[in-house]
């Protein structure tokens, strides 16, 4: 498991090189004839249409693997009720890539409240249903019917998400790996482009797929751990009143190098590391709690959530082992990132830029709200327990360089012929991450902190934003660009440790709203969410309105918040209530807390447990929102303005004993009374209807 991985680009090519790259991956056999290939070496099947545009992943792949001189087939949206469908493109040489697409499948078919939606933005057509429930599993057994012997290798949020035994919200319940239930080969997990590269590399070598074992980034079941591994159990927990001690199962795990020293402002000069003897990636590896004890067991399922996330550094985690049965699941290391000049080379292969030809003129919606925005980079060390980028993308940022950005900037505007001199975005996961690291590689490498800046911001991160700064001002200045604006979500505590970047922003780069993410205004759910407190959004929101201010612009924040995440009580949404009216704030969209696989706060939700803490018999429980209507009352006090939820909110406060929020004063939440139904005429192919609407019209999400 090397630890300085070949770059991507310094393999030795494939010998179907000579076909040269193809205007688009193929999704036919005619097409397959037009470009003389009488096979694919890879084929891919995605949940997502096929659009050709680096910000799907299914593109992404498929790029990179043909630029290493592969024959890459491209099956999007096929019919899962047969096998047929995925014998469109023949049998691949090498194997069949699998991935529910840029979404995870049953968070693209359900809302929070698991009802179904009714349309998909990454379907030509915006057209729901072209895609199965768990379609990675789906997809795998399909392939199974039509090709009993071709590997399969799985991949994409979907599958990296459900690497291990993990709670699923939609059955409520634990569910086993996905590389049980979609019977797949191997996984990869996370920015799958070293795994996969290698993978194929060494497939097309001759070497059979059970032999690839120490990839890193790659998971897969096996009857036994690899020979010559000494296993740290992490099976149980600390017992208090045991007659004998039991081993540690957080041994190697703290102290914390980063840990401490946290404060709000960054330092000159990095914190030493203090190094300590620790089991090694290439001799032992983590026992985590079986799939049948996690299942039956929330002390322990909590506690492998926590030992999973500690093993997230790719420079240190171990490779982690869960039996399942009579079956063990083996997850190697995390991939090491990207080099600035791979991911470089990533982002400026032939792409497109457009959908399929296939689909003539339905619009992908995903793909027009990004077709002309540019991604700068990858990962984010926030650690937000409700957000699975880390556990997926890693929280070591990985940066493109200045030149290749700007040079992809030029390319939409040459190219695009939609492009009207606007840039959409240019961001990532995190706006304005680019080029933030840890100012030391050994302090690096030997952290295991969850977040760079939680609870405060590490003094060993750079926060320095010139870099970002001098970026936005040449991609503005780019000729034939009117306008670069910033879409992507805003870590506003490290935006306000840069007040020139906040002023740049604010100046030239706001399309009138600017929407940022406090989530909470109450430190018991911040707590848990590992968000800062809403003091860092007080201090960015007086910039925001000052620089607007100096720049003679009408411009208005949109704050989002999020309903029922775990450790939230109805006395925090009552206080957050009051601080939205303090505010003048009427949200029109909100945000309940959506349990996906493997996140911190979803085991939270699921246990009761805080994972973020060491885990014990006796700890104690937080509380969780669980019942569907104690969520619909949280997000219905973010809509305290609408006269719908006055009701509710009416019959809560009081048996709360805080009638002094009933009333129709300034400091009253809501009103005593319910208005009037007002009714109005609606004349429609020659018919008249009386319709009923409540007497306050609904807000836009921003000040009033």
């Amino acid at each position: 498991m090397s630890a300085q991985p070949t770059a991507l680009y310094d393999y030795r090519k494939y010998w179907a090189e000579c076909f040269g790259p193809a205007p688009w991956l193929p999704m036919s056999q005619a097409e397959m004839a037009g470009l003389g290939w009488d096979s694919c070496d890879i084929i891919i099947i995605s949940g997502d249409g096929y659009v050709d545009h680096p910000s799907f992943g299914m593109a992404v792949i498929g790029r990179v693997l043909e630029a290493q001189g592969f024959r890459v087939g491209m099956i999007a949206q096929p019919d899962w009720r047969s096998a047929e469908p995925f014998k469109a493109l023949g049998r691949p040489n090498l194997f069949f890539g699998v991935t529910a697409g840029n979404m995870d499948s049953m968070i693209n078919h359900y809302t929070a409240d698991k009802k179904r939606r009714n349309d998909d933005a990454y379907t030509p057509g915006n057209t729901a249903g072209k895609r199965p429930d768990r379609a990675v599993t789906v997809y795998s057994q399909r392939l199974r019917e039509a090709y009993k012997d071709v590997p399969i290798v799985i991949g994409g949020i979907e599958a990296s998400l459900r690497r291990i035994a993990h709670y699923d919200y939609w059955s409520d319940r634990i569910r086993r790996s996905i590389l049980l239930d979609s019977r797949a080969d191997l996984l990869v997990f996370g920015n799958a482009e070293r795994a996969i590269v290698e993978v194929a590399h060494q497939i097309a070598s001759g070497r059979a797929i059970s032999q690839l074992t120490d990839i890193r980034g790659t998971a897969f079941v096996t009857d036994r751990p690899p020979e010559g591994r000494l296993l740290v159990d992490s099976t149980s927990v600390d017992q208090p009143g045991t007659i004998e001690p039991h081993p540690n199962p957080y041994e190697g795990m703290e102290p914390e190098p980063c840990a401490e020293n946290q404060t709000g402002t960054t330092a000159d000069k990095p914190e030493p590391v203090r190094l300590m003897a620790s089991p090694k990636p290439d001799t032992h590896a983590i026992r985590l709690p079986s799939a049948e004890a996690v299942a039956e067991d929330p002390v322990l399922y909590a506690h492998a959530s926590r030992v999973f996330h500690k093993e997230t550094n790719p420079h240190n985690a171990l490779p982690m082992i869960q039996a399942h049965g009579d079956r063990e699941v083996w997850l190697n290391p995390p991939p090491i990132p990207l080099e600035t000049e791979e991911l470089d080379w990533v982002f400026e292969l032939p792409y497109q830029r457009l959908p399929h030809p296939a689909y003539g003129d339905a619009a992908v919606p995903a793909m027009e709200m990004i077709q002309h925005s540019v991604n700068i980079m990858r990962g984010c060390f926030g650690g937000c327990t409700f957000c699975s980028i880390t556990e997926h993308e890693g929280r070591i940022i990985q940066s493109r360089s200045e030149d290749s950005i700007i040079r992809e900037v030029e390319r939409i505007r040459d190219t695009s012929p939609a492009f009207t001199g606007v840039i959409s975005d240019l961001g990532g996961p995190t706006a304005n991450m680019w080029r933030l690291a840890c100012k030391d590689k050994e302090t690096e490498a030997a952290c295991r902190k969850l977040s760079c800046v939680y609870p405060g911001i590490c003094k060993n991160l750079n926060t320095d934003h010139t870099p970002l700064i001098n970026l936005y001002r040449k991609a503005r200045e780019t000729e034939g660009v009117k306008k670069v604006l910033i879409a992507s979500g805003l870590r506003y505590d490290l935006a306000v440790e840069s007040p020139e970047y906040v002023r740049e922003l604010v100046t030239h780069h706001v399309g009138g709203y600017l929407k940022i993410a406090p989530e909470h205004t109450e430190s018991g759910p911040l707590s848990k969410m590992m968000k800062p407190g809403i003091g860092s959004y007080d201090r960015f929101a007086e910039m925001f309105e000052r620089f607007s201010k100096e720049a003679g612009k009408k411009q208005y924040l949109i704050p989002y918040f999020i309903a029922a995440h775990p450790g939230t009580t109805d006395e925090d949404m009552v206080e957050l209530a009051l601080w939205l009216k303090k505010h003048r704030f009427r949200a029109d969209q909100v945000q309940t807390f959506y349990p996906s696989p493997m996140a911190t706060a979803t085991a939270m939700y699921h246990t009761g447990f805080n994972p973020l803490q060491r885990l014990r018999r006796n700890s104690d429980k937080m509380g969780t929102v669980k019942r569907l209507s104690q969520r619909r009352l949280h997000k219905a006090f973010l809509r305290y303005h609408d006269p719908e939820n006055w009701p509710l909110l009416r019959k809560t406060l009081k048996q709360m004993g805080r009638r002094d929020l009933i009333g129709n004063g300034a400091m009253h939440l809501i009103p005593a009374r319910q208005p009037p139904k007002r009714h109005r005429v609606v004349k429609t192919e020659g018919r008249t209807f009386r319709t009923q609407h409540s007497g306050e019209q609904r807000g836009k999400g921003r000040r009033r």
